[in-house]
């Protein structure tokens, strides 16, 4: 019997591992494909590239950067993320703390409010935000691309929740030592709810690193655009050359795997703190 059962769940640690790799490698795959074609000169989409290019070169990566001010558009990438991202941890933390910690009449409806404009997608609000933007002469800036970013319905709940979970023990025993809310902010809060804060940070970053419409519709000159937009911009009406699109794809896709590497632990964390299923 014991041996029966013994069987069966060897069975079953093998088919869960064989099921755990085959989804492995099929959400790898894309990213491998894209580095391949990148270094191979010449392939196009209806040419599978080999797995190990005969001829592999970085002539995609040198000519991106030569042919292109393509420095310039990740440093515009690389600060719109930055500011956004400072920001949105900001707001989003010192808002929850308000929400989760400071009685004032109405905060659950005023907080229903926030989530729901969760619901309103970008595209309704890109013609009042346009015209709003151009009364105060803002396009064509970064402030103007940054100014809709700088508040975020998702941090603010996400923070909330982590908050809630925090013991009000350790705050009343701040207040009888006589800390202020912020000292009970600063030094309470904060410490225990960093997961939560990491796991903001690299939704936040990645929101603003991979948007499209929005710096699309206010940043119009060459020298403000972002990486998506200049992705966008490598393919010709007539001729696409495949290698330097997966060449750009590949420096946008390295930021962002390498910071997701870097705090995926935290992000786990704060994923289960802040009870988002």
């Amino acid at each position: 019997m014991n041996s029966r059962m013994t069987g069966r769940a060897l069975a079953g640690w093998i088919l869960l591992h064989v099921v755990i790799v085959a989804g492995a490698i099929a959400m790898f795959f894309p990213f491998l494909w894209t580095v391949i074609t990148s270094i191979s000169p010449g392939v196009g989409l209806t040419v599978t590239p080999a797995l190990i290019p005969e001829n592999p070169s970085l002539d995609a990566y040198a000519r991106l950067f030569a042919e292109r001010p393509f420095g310039r558009v990740i440093l515009n990438s690389f600060g719109l993320a930055l500011v956004t991202t400072v920001v949105q941890l900001i707001t989003s933390s010192t808002a929850a703390y308000a929400f989760s910690r400071l009685p004032f009449r109405g905060r659950g409806i005023v907080f229903a409010v926030y989530l729901a404009t969760m619901m309103i997608p970008l595209q309704v609000l890109i013609v009042p935000l346009f015209v709003e933007l151009k009364t105060f002469g803002l396009l064509n800036t970064y402030l103007g691309a940054l100014l809709p970013t700088f508040a975020s319905a998702f941090g603010i709940f996400l923070v909330r929740q982590a908050i809630n979970q925090v013991p009000r023990d350790l705050d009343e025993a701040a207040t009888l030592d006589g800390a202020s809310h912020f000292r009970i902010f600063f030094s309470v809060i904060i410490p225990n709810i960093r997961p939560a804060l990491a796991t903001l940070t690299i939704f936040a970053f990645m929101g603003s690193w991979n948007s499209f419409l929005w710096p699309l519709v206010v940043l119009r000159k060459p020298e403000l655009q972002t990486l998506p937009i200049a992705l966008a911009g490598l393919q010709g009406q007539y001729t696409t050359e495949w290698d330097i699109i997966m060449a750009g794809s590949v420096v946008s896709i390295l930021p962002m795997l390498a910071l997701y590497i870097f705090a995926q632990k935290y992000v786990i964390q704060g994923v289960a703190s802040s009870g988002i299923k």
